[in-house]
């Protein structure tokens, strides 16, 4: 049997307790720096609360520590490591090797140490790096997106004590994470230092070696989002073990939405397959409302590569959300307009369309009197015929904005006498056949035959367990017990205390779990042959992003030649690659002949042209089914 768990992004406190609560076996979230979103951060106190929270349905906290570490941020990533060693926090994702020797450090000051996983940052896509990886100790790593069912199961097999980790649900990077340096030759932005400005959602033209016109003005880099909810029992069975939701950026009803409907596609694959898998952690969820993918911000779905090749991964038209099909303009008039099909529509709804120049239009509705619709102000392009969609959908983010799940344990309880008092014992299945997880408490109160009948008061003060994580599943009250007088004070006071303790019985059984996995680990590296280095980069060693002595010594350590710092560091170097890509412009245009396009006619080398002029070299790098893209000089 094989654990799985999905693993939800938390912008923030608030997104990380909700994606609990609804149904997630982990959250990722980012401390206060070096995470790879600048744009948000947290407290490591915060952190510490989503750990507590987290930790008591044995689900897990992972912090991102992924950026590369800059000279003078030595320290302050050190401290920073030991400190979320020290609140529980269960994993950090990184991408600097420098953090191999800090997570040591903070084992060795505070007696316990995350576990590490390689980020997707480090651009993990073959057998070999991830051999690699798990020479030096890490426990867990990020696939690239770009992965075939076909390439996981090739990897699986040949490092099986390595978990995988890959990405399910939302945005895509159209380069290989780790290896884009777009943002940062454009707009001295790194995306390596969680500042991406999303070079790769601009329009573009596309010419060729003779200036002439191939595309004008398209999102040629720009891909639709990820989504395999239909995928994951395959995904399963080549090996993956954490089903990784994207979305650092997203808010709270983005975060609700998803990960319920991820969690219940995984927990009708268990229902199918229970001697096969289970989830991660602990408890069961009520949903009070249906979750639906296409009410939150995508940009159309593709399953990227998982299957193959194929040419539905690209928006050329738009990188905005165009959100769900809604239907079909039937007639327009000066202020208003009708709509042929079965959606109903809100006041505040936000709708869109590509107009004739198949650019998008976007705007409100103001008012709604059946299937007519009356916009704040009505959009130039609109025509009898045009396909609608809706990007913001005003009463499904209300629902959002409610309480729409509850998440608890099921619990045994017990209720007996003791020689001077009352016990009462909690316990709850944690499966996979390993032992349960009990609790008891007791209360110092004489035996006195009651005069009437207990069990129904008994039963009314012991289960009343709402504001904890728990629900009574069954209440077994002995003869004794039930014959016998006690006050309602006191059996909430038991009941208090029977609580208090399975909690602090549940964090310590999680805590314990952690430390089975970390001296796992531990043994693994302490026992693994040093793998010899394998260069993933063969002609410029800066894509290995070494921003700092240590990570440096360490390469050069493990056997790189040549050490070349970031380009983040090396600002004189001009003729870079700048993206590695698997999306390929030759096959998106029907003009890969290796894959059965029809042979172009323009001159290469291709280039892509931003607004202000500056060009991109392309190159087709057939043999390995890849486009990279270079900085013109």
């Amino acid at each position: 049997m094989r654990r799985l768990e999905l693993l939800a992004p938390a912008k923030n406190l608030t997104c990380g307790m909700a994606a609990i609560d609804h149904g997630a076996d982990a959250v990722y979230i980012g401390a206060d720096r070096f995470g790879a979103r600048a744009a948000v951060g947290n407290t490591v106190d915060d952190i510490k609360t989503l750990c507590h929270h987290a930790h008591q349905y044995g689900a897990r906290v992972y912090v991102t520590v992924n950026t590369i570490i800059y000279e003078d941020e030595l320290e302050d990533t050190r401290q920073l490591i030991e400190r979320l060693s020290a609140i529980g926090v269960d994993a950090i994702l990184v991408q600097d090797m420098c953090t191999i020797g800090m997570r040591q450090a903070a084992l060795n000051s505070v007696g316990r140490a995350p576990m590490l996983h390689a980020s997707t940052q480090c651009d993990v896509r073959t057998v070999e790096k991830v051999s690699w990886l798990r020479s030096l100790g890490f426990s867990r790593v990020v696939l690239a997106r770009e992965l075939t069912l076909e390439e996981i199961r090739h990897i699986h097999q040949s490092v099986p004590d390595m978990e995988i980790e890959a990405f399910v649900h939302g945005a895509l990077c159209v380069s290989y994470s780790g290896v884009c340096y777009a943002s940062q030759r454009c707009f001295d932005r790194s995306a390596n230092r969680g500042e991406c400005a999303q070079f790769c959602r601009m329009p573009f033209d596309l010419i060729d070696a003779n200036d002439q016109m191939i595309e004008e003005g398209r999102h040629l880099l720009s891909l639709r989002d990820l989504s395999q909810i239909d995928s994951l029992e395959e995904l399963a069975n080549v090996g993956v073990t954490s089903f990784k939701i994207e979305g650092r950026l997203k808010d709270v009803g983005y975060v609700k939405n998803v990960v319920s409907a991820y969690s219940q596609k995984l927990n009708e694959l268990i229902a199918r397959r229970p001697d096969d898998f289970r989830r991660s952690s602990l408890g069961r969820v009520d949903y009070t409302f249906t979750p639906n993918l296409s009410k939150t911000f995508n940009r159309g779905f593709t399953d990227y590569f998982l299957h193959g090749r194929h040419a539905d991964i690209a928006s050329f038209d738009t990188p905005k959300a165009l959100g769900e099909r809604v239907g079909r303009v039937k007639e327009v008039r000066a202020d208003s307009f009708n709509v042929a099909g079965t959606a109903s529509f809100s006041n505040g709804d936000g709708l869109c369309f590509l107009n004739d120049a198949r650019h998008l239009e976007g705007f409100r509705v103001n008012r709604v009197v059946g299937n007519r619709l009356f916009p704040f102000k009505m959009p130039n392009g609109l025509r009898p015929g045009t396909t609608l969609y809706r990007n913001n959908d005003e009463a499904f983010n209300k629902l959002m904005n409610s309480q729409t799940a509850r998440r608890d344990i099921l619990v045994d309880m017990a209720f007996e006498t003791i020689t001077d008092g009352f016990k009462l014992r909690l316990s709850f299945d944690v499966g996979g056949g390993e032992p349960s997880v009990t609790a008891a408490s007791t209360v110092t109160f004489a035996h006195q035959v009651a005069k009437t009948p207990q069990v129904d008061n008994i039963r009314k003060q012991l289960t009343k367990l709402g504001n904890t994580p728990y629900t009574c599943h069954d209440l077994q009250i002995s003869a004794e017990a039930a014959s016998l007088f006690m006050p309602s004070s006191l059996l909430s006071e038991l009941r208090r205390k029977a609580v208090d303790a399975l909690m602090e019985t549940t964090l310590a059984w999680h805590e314990q779990e952690h430390k089975r996995e970390m001296l796992g680990a531990l043994a693994v590296e302490s026992s693994a042959t040093a793998k010899a280095w394998q260069p993933t980069y063969e002609k410029y060693t800066y894509l290995h992003n070494i921003s700092n002595h240590e990570a440096a010594k360490f390469y050069a350590d493990h056997g790189l030649a040549k050490v070349d710092m970031a380009l983040e560091v090396d600002a004189n170097r001009r003729d870079a690659i700048v993206m590695q890509c698997r999306h390929c412009l030759r096959y998106s245009l029907g003009h890969c002949v290796k894959h059965g396009g029809s042979a172009p006619k323009w001159r290469e080398p291709l280039y892509i042209r931003m607004g202000d002029g500056r060009r991109f070299r392309l190159e087709f790098k057939c043999d390995k089914c890849q486009m990279n893209i270079y900085n013109e000089r």
